[in-house]
Formats: C-alpha cells, structure tokens, sequence
C-alpha cells in the first residue's frame, strides 16, 4: 500500500464535498475551527455547487477530487459531509491520477464508497474519519486529537473508548489484520459490483446512522450470507446513531442482533466503539495492520505501523 505524507501544522488541507452538499454557514463554522488550529483551507469548487442535494454533478465532483489531488500545495484532502450520491462518481475517478499524487484523504459515511474504491484500486491508505460536519454542535477535542496523531504519523497509536463512552465486549479475544470497513449501507451497497470490499484476513470495522432495527438486522443478515464475515480476524461495530424501532417492538437491540447473526463467529467482537456518526470518531486508517484486544475491562484498537510516510 502506498503511504501518503504526513500531515503537519501549517500544511494546506483542501475541502471537498463529494456527496451532498454542506449549509454555508455550517462549512464556515467548522473551517475556522481547523484554520484556528494551525491548518489553512483551500475550497474546492463542489463546497459552492448545487444539484438538488448534491454538490454539483457526478462530473463536478470528480474533478473537484482530481484538482485537489493533482495541487502540490495541497498535503491533505478532508471531506466537508457525506449524505448521498459517491456511487455516481466512483465510475469517473482517475485512479491513476491519484495513485501518482498520493495524498491524505478522510471522510466518512457516503466517503466509505471512495475510500474503499481508492484504497482498493489506488492503492493509496485513506482514512476514515472526521469531516468538517463533525464539528457542527461543537469541538470534540477527542477526534481532532487523535486525527492529529494518525496524520502527524505517531510511532505507536492506541484507540481507546473516551471515558463517557461505555464499552462493549460481546466476545472477547485478541486479533491482528488489516483495518477495513466503514458504513454498512455503503460496503452493501457495493456488493456485487467491482468496488465490493475483500475482507480476507482483516478487521471489520461497521458504523451506520437512522436506521430502524429490522434494517439493521437485514444489512448483517446480507453481509453474513455474502461471505464477508467469513474469514474475518475480528469485527469491531461503531456507534449506531439514532437507530430506532417500529410500532411492534423488534424486542431485541443492536447488541443482542449482532451476537444473533455474528455470535457463533470464532472471533473477538466489540460495540459501541468511536466511529461513525456519533459524538466520537476515531480516525481509522484503511487497510492499515492493527491489534484489536478486545478484553472485558479496557477494550482497544492498537495501530500497528504508522499509516503516513514522513515529510524528510
């Protein structure tokens, strides 16, 4: 896998918005918060787009990505939200062009289709992570610390719950592999197709927003019947932001569905982990080696290499 650069304070970050668009006064918002910290803005031209909810058109947006890519003064490309709308521009990227300017690219949500397309054809680590929407009720020093120490390329990083975040071991173990995953609805949606992710080996990683339990239960039953959880080492589930139930009860919660479709799995599984859409969002670093320990008392995700080359 190709490394990108490691970011450092002062260098460029350009915005993108590759999905759907973000309100103007919430982009400006959450700008000054990284430019306050010692990181300019460039804004690429979807930010100002409209097509419906989209930032511009499918082509729009791939060029948006193509200039940020191909722009020497920029170190990093940081995506302003998600929603809707990656699968449209997938089939347009240059992959080429960016595996010969490999850079720092982090989103997540809709982002998953791109990181997981990029790093898979690309070769190039992408990361998911915080956007600039995350930062929109306020600063969450959690994520913006930790993003700094996976992009700065810290020697050894440990993700660990954050203390308001109650941990959850439902089987406990030790695993080691390549870090993969993201959205659910994105990795099912790519099923089939060339982009579907190969999860040989790996630890999954699963996150997803607004869904009702049913749904949930449906995309794991997918997923279980698709063979992506076959050759799993470990299998880590986010935060499940607003998941909710219908008028007759589903009388099960996240948990309890997991071990239903996923417990006889010979493998460490952990909930209620920070990423995803939730208050926290750890910046997980794609197709990276870690360690992922899953014991009953402090659960945690070690990275095991750095994930960005450093600027020599």
């Amino acid at each position: 896998m190709i490394k990108p650069l490691s970011l450092q304070r002062g260098n460029h970050i350009g915005v993108i918005s590759p999905s759907y668009w973000l309100n103007k006064k919430v982009l400006a918002e959450t700008s000054k918060l990284f430019q306050d910290n010692g990181y300019p803005l460039i804004m690429g031209k979807s930010n100002t787009m409209k097509w419906g909810p989209f930032a511009g058109h499918p082509k729009d947006r791939a060029d948006d990505i193509h200039r940020m890519f191909s722009d020497p003064d920029i170190k990093a490309i940081i995506c302003a939200r998600g929603g809707y709308g990656a699968n449209r521009v997938l089939p347009l990227l240059d992959y080429d062009l960016i595996r010969k300017n490999p850079k720092i690219f982090m989103g997540y949500s809709d982002i998953t289709a791109y990181l997981t397309s990029i790093t898979q054809r690309a070769g190039l680590i992408t990361f998911h992570g915080p956007m600039l929407v995350s930062y929109k009720k306020r600063f969450v020093k959690y994520n913006f610390e930790l993003m700094e120490q996976v992009l700065f390329g810290k020697k050894e990083v440990t993700i660990e719950y954050p203390k308001d975040l109650s941990p959850k071991v439902l089987k406990p173990g030790t695993a080691t592999g390549p870090l993969w995953g993201g959205n659910m609805t994105l990795l099912v949606n790519r099923l089939g197709t060339t982009d579907h992710l190969n999860t040989h080996g790996i630890i999954l990683f699963l996150e997803d927003l607004d869904e009702y339990l049913y749904a949930f239960e449906r995309m794991l039953v997918q997923m279980r019947t698709a063979g992506l959880f076959d050759h799993i080492k470990g299998l880590i589930i986010g935060e499940l932001d607003e998941f909710k139930d219908q008028g007759i009860p589903f009388e099960r919660n996240t948990d309890q569905i997991i071990m239903d479709i996923c417990g006889d799995l010979d493998i460490p599984i952990v909930s209620n982990f920070p990423c995803g859409h939730g208050t926290y969002q750890a910046t997980l670093p794609i197709s990276v080696p870690a360690e992922l320990n899953a014991n009953e008392q402090k659960p945690y995700l070690k990275l095991l290499e750095p994930a960005v080359e450093l600027d020599s």
